[in-house]
C-alpha cells in the first residue's frame, strides 16, 4: 500500500480549511471532543480557528499491531458527560474516516447525551468502502481532504521528525 506523509504545516492548512467550512455551513459548535489519539492535534488546531473547548475521549480499535479489533471500546470517556454534553453543538474530531467504524460508535455514543446538534470533522476521508455509517443525528461532516486508500504518515507518528519532512517533501507532485 502506498503511504503519504504529511508535515504539520499540511495538517493546520487542512484544519484552516475545515474550520472555514464550519464557518460557512452555519454550524456553531459549543464544544470540540477529539477523538485520542489521532484527534488531538487536528482538534487543537481547530480550537484556534473556532475559540471553543476541548473535551477528550479514547476509543480503542485497533491493538498493539495496528490490526482491527472486533469492535470498538471505550478506554476514556468524558466525565460528568451529561452535563457537558446535553443540549450542546458538539463537533467530534479525529485524523481519519478510514472504515468509519470508530466515527460510528463515538457518534452513537455521543448521541445519547442528547445533544442540540453533532457534526464530524476529519482530516482525512478515504475513498473506500465504510463498514460503519453515521447516525442519522449527525448533522454535517466536514472533510480536509479526501483521498485514495492509503497508508497516512502523520507527523505525531514520526521518530525523526526531520527524515519524516523529508520524505513528505519528495512525495509532492
Amino acid at each position: 500500500m502506498d503511504k503519504h506523509h504529511y508535515t504539520y504545516q499540511s495538517i493546520h492548512r487542512l484544519a484552516r480549511s475545515i474550520a472555514e467550512q464550519v464557518q460557512a455551513s452555519g454550524f456553531k459548535p459549543d464544544v470540540i471532543v477529539a477523538i485520542g489519539s489521532g484527534g488531538f492535534i487536528p482538534a487543537r488546531i481547530l480550537r484556534t480557528y473556532l475559540g471553543k473547548p476541548i473535551l477528550a475521549v479514547g476509543i480503542a480499535y485497533y491493538d498493539l499491531n495496528d490490526k482491527p479489533t472486533d469492535y470498538p471500546r471505550k478506554v476514556q470517556w468524558i466525565e460528568e458527560a451529561e452535563q457537558q454534553l446535553s443540549g450542546k453543538r458538539i463537533l467530534l474530531v479525529d485524523e481519519v474516516d478510514d472504515s468509519r467504524v470508530t466515527l460510528e460508535y463515538c457518534t452513537r455514543e455521543l448521541l445519547t447525551y442528547n445533544p442540540a446538534a453533532l457534526a464530524v470533522a476529519v482530516l482525512h476521508d478515504k475513498r473506500k468502502e465504510k463498514r460503519g455509517s453515521f447516525p442519522e443525528g449527525v448533522s454535517n461532516v466536514f472533510v480536509g481532504e479526501t483521498l485514495d486508500d492509503v497508508w497516512i504518515v502523520y507527523p505525531w507518528d514520526a521518530i525523526d521528525i526531520d527524515a519524516h519532512d523529508r520524505l513528505a517533501s519528495m512525495e509532492k507532485k
